[in-house]
């Protein structure tokens, strides 16, 4: 092709295949989001299944973002260098093999293992679908396609809770969890097909090299800091936790150090230390990184307090979920529409405000209704979440990528990429020692609010005062081990050896620790959600280092930069 005669753009934009081609690299955007979730409301299942333990599940759920996140920079630079096209094909058959793998682990460490492989391969797949969308569609369209994929993409960790709720409960051929993985399978095969036929490769005409050194030192001090996070209170915080995340800050601070020496030596660093010159890019970056940590949390401790709180099956907490989505879907698709060019980086703080204002409307409820919160009084609380957080995450990326030379756009959203995965493994494994701290600190909550009424019931059932006594202090031990436990749907020792013989009196203690449990669950929520809500005013005021006159514009491809390979 002569890209003197004819910009890339204006021919690419005569090819009928290109919605097509859209089509596949939504499904494969769609895929990688709703994977980060689905998992979440299958817990239950899985652990019954595996016979696996807390702390594997935690790791079920944080291996996906972290393999993704450490993956997420290298595998854009894989595409510059061999074609967008062709590392997508390999992402997405390595991302469909391992979702295969998923759904036929044996045990806790196979799923953990696939997982991390299905990250990894996201990793590769997913830093193309934004180079593909820029390099395929002119200007007049480019626009509407960012913002149905933002839209999308807004959407999809809402609906992976309410899809997974259906596949676990629906129990597809007696496959219990295993659905959640193995619809992978068929939609990747597709997509396959698909891109081979309908999608046109490209490249950077002058590819970078890979930084195998950087590489390595900001995987490594990643996985230094979240290791122990998450192992930590299992083990009871020995000193080699802490000795851990400091060699985290100590790696860091090497790779600060590394990429700023590669960049004015070799060249083509792993993070080229010229993105942080501009302020508003750095601190909006850090801004992103806290609000995934913030909804990396909110997910976790939402599901816990549906399925393991209030009892309720995955399909209810799943469908429950679809609030969020529809409210995520209208935040995202009002904001890049309407709100983002007009009235620029102020709708990022009114998304990050309607985003606190739903999780305090969400706490308060929470305690509030206690065992008896129905879903339909969630109703209100999760599409004002869902708001705020379309509201953002639709056109965040592009707004802060408005910050930079457009020469460093494909590094800047690699990097706004990464943040939002390790955003998301951070959350998990910060909010989750948080939760069950307080979990554990407030176990008495819960037995004084049904101590009363038991004590009623027992007096009904023919229990003398003096038993009644001691099964209530009985009680109270079973609850509070219980808020001790690691894995919070397990059933202390205790629990079982002080059930009494009597079925009336079994059936009131049953009931009165599930509803010491909700309440218990209820307020842990709320105060786990006042720390959501503190991120959630750090990253309005992050959002507010951004200059004034921002908007949401669609960026351009300097065809120099972009060499079309015909396939």
């Amino acid at each position: 092709m002569d890209t003197h005669t004819a910009s890339p753009l204006e021919s690419i934009s005569l090819d009928p295949r290109r919605w097509i081609a859209f089509a596949v690299v939504l499904a494969a955007g769609f895929m990688d989001l709703l994977d980060v979730t689905i998992v979440n409301v299958a817990v239950p299942s899985i652990q019954k299944d595996l016979g696996a333990a807390y702390s594997q599940i935690e790791w079920i759920i944080a291996a996906y973002v972290l393999s993704f996140a450490a993956v997420l920079i290298t595998g854009g630079r894989l595409g510059d260098i061999f074609g967008r096209k062709r590392l997508f094909l390999v992402g997405m058959t390595g991302f469909t093999v391992a979702s295969l793998l998923c759904g036929l682990a044996g045990s806790p460490a196979v799923l953990i293992g696939s997982r991390f492989a299905q990250g990894a391969m996201a990793g590769l797949m997913v830093p193309q679908i934004l180079a593909i969308i820029r390099v395929t569609f002119p200007k007049s369209e480019r626009a509407k396609a960012i913002a149905i994929y933002s839209g999308v993409g807004g959407s999809a960790s809402a609906v992976g809770l309410a899809l997974g709720g259906l596949l676990v409960q629906g129990n597809l051929f007696g496959l219990e969890w295993r659905p959640i993985f193995l619809v992978n399978v068929p939609v990747g095969v597709l997509a396959l097909i698909a891109t081979a036929l309908v999608m046109r490769d490209s490249r950077a005409p002058h590819a970078p090299r890979l930084d195998i050194p950087g590489m390595t030192l900001a995987v490594s001090a990643v996985l230094l800091l979240v290791y122990p996070l998450t192992e930590g209170r299992r083990l009871g915080w020995p000193a080699w936790t802490f000795v851990m995340i400091v060699a985290a800050a100590a790696l860091f601070t090497a790779f600060i150090g590394y990429e700023r020496w590669r960049a004015r030596t070799i060249g083509s660093p792993l993070v080229d230390p010229a993105l942080f010159r501009s302020r508003p890019f750095t601190v909006g970056l850090a801004s992103w990184l806290l609000f995934w940590i913030g909804f990396g949390g909110f997910f976790l401790i939402w599901t816990l307090f549906m399925q393991a709180g209030l009892g309720w099956s995955p399909m209810r907490a799943g469908l429950t979920s679809v609030f969020f989505a529809v409210g995520a879907v209208a935040g995202a698709g009002t904001s890049v529409s309407a709100l983002a060019p007009r009235f620029g980086k102020w709708v990022l703080l009114a998304g990050g405000a309607v985003t606190a204002l739903g999780f305090a409307l969400y706490g308060g409820m929470a305690t509030h209704y206690e065992s008896g919160f129905a879903s339909w009084q969630m109703v209100l609380p999760l599409l004002v979440t869902g708001i705020g957080f379309g509201i953002v995450v639709a056109p965040t990326i592009d707004m802060l990528l408005g910050q930079i030379p457009d020469r460093e756009a494909g590094a800047a959203s690699g990097l706004l990429n990464t943040g939002q995965q390790l955003g998301m493994a951070l959350g998990v494994a910060l909010v989750g020692i948080l939760f069950f701290t307080q979990l554990d600190h407030d176990s008495a909550r819960g037995v004084n609010a049904v101590a009363a009424q038991t004590r009623t019931e027992l007096s009904a059932a023919g229990i003398p005062a003096p038993a009644a006594d001691e099964i209530l202090a009985n009680f109270r031990a079973c609850v509070r081990d219980r808020s001790a436990e690691i894995d919070p749907s397990a059933v202390p020792a205790g629990c079982k050896t002080a059930t009494p013989a009597n079925r009336a009196v079994a059936n009131t203690l049953t009931h009165a620790g599930q509803d010491a449990n909700a309440v218990n669950f209820a307020h842990t929520f709320d105060r786990t959600l006042e720390w959501g809500i503190g991120l959630m005013a750090l990253v309005c005021l992050g959002f507010l280092a951004l200059p004034k006159n921002v908007r949401l514009e669609p960026h351009e491809t300097d065809p120099s930069e972009t060499e079309l390979v015909e396939v």
